[in-house]
């Protein structure tokens, strides 16, 4: 794949499903805007990009990076009436996230080659209020930047002219900054139902999709004691982080991505969610919306702004301890008319709520008042 053309490398990381894949710059399109995606963190794309643009880079050696988009960040283009552009980035090891030189060449040319209106940064850490600044220098485009952690003080957000996160206290923070700031969520992409599979049988009684580490310390000690009671299945990355008498050890399935975790989820009866633990009262992660978009029984952990998002009891039910997580999966277990109709209610609610096409709307409307 790597010595492929851009736009069939392109094409086959859409097609992985991987993070958010096209699904805000195919939304963008949808909306009447010419949309492109630039995954600063992929080696081998960009310097493909570069080498059909008549520039030369070197590919970075594969132990110096890491190859896989850890986590999704993007800067997006569209043309008429916005031209956005967006990206996931890489994560060196033993390095700043800030990207290298040569990586920040290849990304300014792309924006000097786009033109775009709108830049949409889900990546401030790699593409940092410096690099915004060199961005905004080019085209004067909008820029937005989404983020759903507090990022490092100190940064002078003024770059940007809207800040977007899921949650409430990182808006809080870039307000007490004096930057603008609102609310917007993550979601679903519908597309997503008409490409997987056909669907596997729910051969798996109860299942955790993500990641476990220190910053994980109420969902570790969850995961544990359902472990102890049920045959947990553990899909993720982190593992290696805990003690080595952790009873994770012996449910961890290896990593899921993409197709196979949208095949994962859709295979368990019962689906556990819990936040990191620095969310503190508020629900929002991308659980939320992948687990229900694929019409599985979530049993979430129960957060003050729920409701906000989902009718707990009714779309998704909810634990509030880890003896509750287990007393629910006991009951949810035996009772399959129940936990259907709850994996259908919650589906239901997500497509007419909570997709893509609505959050990419939301951005648009917000940019037009900057």
């Amino acid at each position: 794949m790597k010595t492929a053309s851009y736009a069939v490398q392109m094409a086959g990381r859409n097609a992985s499903l991987f993070g958010v894949a096209d699904f805000y710059s195919r939304n963008f399109a949808a909306l009447g805007h010419t949309a492109i995606d630039i995954h600063v963190n992929n080696p081998w794309m960009q310097s493909t990009w570069a080498r059909e643009h008549g520039l030369n880079f070197e590919v970075p050696a594969p132990d110096d990076i890491v190859a896989r988009d850890a986590f999704p960040g993007w800067l997006q283009r569209a043309i008429a009436p916005f031209k956005p552009a967006l990206r996931p980035l890489a994560r060196k090891i033993g390095l700043s996230p800030r990207l290298d030189a040569q990586s920040e060449q290849i990304l300014l040319a792309q924006i000097e080659d786009f033109k775009p209106d709108l830049v949409l940064n889900q990546d401030l850490f790699h593409v940092d209020t410096r690099l915004a600044r060199r961005i905004k220098q080019i085209c004067r485009p909008t820029m937005v930047g989404q983020v759903g952690i507090v990022p490092s003080r100190g940064e002078d957000w003024s770059v940007y002219d809207l800040l977007i996160s899921q949650i409430a206290a990182v808006v809080d923070f870039f307000r007490q900054q004096g930057a603008r700031s609102e609310v917007n969520h993550l979601g679903f992409e519908p597309a997503i139902l008409d490409v997987l599979p056909p669907a596997p049988s729910r051969s798996i009684d109860v299942s955790f999709v993500g990641a476990v580490s220190a910053d994980h310390q109420r969902r570790v000690a969850q995961l544990e004691a359902v472990s102890r009671r049920h045959d947990l299945k553990l899909f993720g990355s982190g593992l290696h982080t805990l003690p080595a008498s952790s009873p994770l050890h012996r449910c961890h399935q290896g990593e899921v991505w993409g197709v196979e975790m949208y095949q994962a989820l859709r295979a368990s009866r019962v689906t556990l969610n819990s936040h990191i633990d620095m969310a503190g009262p508020e629900a929002g992660n991308a659980r939320l919306f992948e687990a229900t978009g694929i019409g599985a029984f979530l049993l979430t952990d129960f957060k003050d702004n729920l409701h906000t998002l989902f009718e707990p009891g009714r779309e998704v039910a909810t634990w509030r301890s880890a003896d509750d997580c287990i007393a629910l999966i006991d009951r949810y277990l035996k009772d399959e008319p129940a936990r259907q109709a709850i994996a259908v209610a919650g589906q239901a609610r997500t497509l007419s709520t909570h997709t893509f096409r609505q959050r990419v709307e939301t951005i648009l409307r917000l940019a037009e008042r900057t």
